[in-house]
């Protein structure tokens, strides 16, 4: 299943002329609804809305592997296993491996609007391994675009651009070991280039995330 119904873009530039609200990451963002444009509520950086994954929960043992500890630097084509929850009753242990960090063009944000004019989207593609064997069904899983050496982007964004970056959710088979499927964050910046991209699900991953660069 692919997310297409809602982008949300929020934009940390102060440049621009918008509301800004907090960001519980140190950004400050905007938040504006693709279609009709509309002001969001303030909220915290969308990534620690997601679902996340604690390390300290009960999962089932990895089966690919011993989990990565926060902190953990791998390249792109390695394989991480994690841990991972979805909401109150889904948890388990998932492998990811980030393929590609893929620079778009500034021309793929035109549905943004134009509080997208100047920024460059980029792809991060990746695919993920159920390797716990519990039910992950419908789940869905985020990473985040860093600048190189970790820096923050500036610009959070919810959602996909359907043909260019499809973020897709777990299929209904996602429930036993082995059981994969690829997906695609996205990520924009208006300053220099996303080199690095970022597990920041759960406490322990959201003070020290795994990453993958170049």
């Amino acid at each position: 299943m692919t997310h297409k119904g809602r982008i949300v873009s929020a934009v940390a530039l102060s440049t621009l002329a918008l509301g800004l609200t907090a960001c519980n990451d140190g950004e400050d963002a905007a938040s504006t609804q693709d279609s009709p444009p509309a002001s969001a509520p303030a909220s915290s950086d969308p990534g620690s809305k997601s679902p996340s994954a604690d390390p300290s929960d009960d999962a089932a043992a990895p089966a690919g592997g011993d989990v990565a500890a926060p902190g953990t630097k791998f390249k792109i084509g390695d394989r991480a296993v994690l841990p991972f929850k979805y909401g109150t009753d889904k948890k388990g242990t998932v492998a990811v491996t980030v393929t590609a960090i893929e620079k778009g063009a500034e021309a793929d944000m035109a549905s943004f609007g134009d509080k997208a004019k100047g920024m460059t989207p980029y792809y991060i593609r990746m695919k993920v391994e159920n390797v716990g064997g519990t039910d992950l069904s419908y789940s869905s899983l985020r990473l985040r675009g860093k600048l190189e050496g970790g820096g923050p982007t500036g610009v959070i964004l919810i959602g996909d651009l359907p043909g260019k970056c499809d973020s897709e959710t777990a299929p209904r088979d996602f429930t036993t070991k082995g059981a994969s499927y690829e997906t695609c964050s996205l990520s924009a910046t208006k300053t220099d280039p996303i080199a690095v991209a970022s597990f920041e699900e759960g406490d322990a991953y959201s003070d020290s995330p795994v990453v993958w660069t170049s």
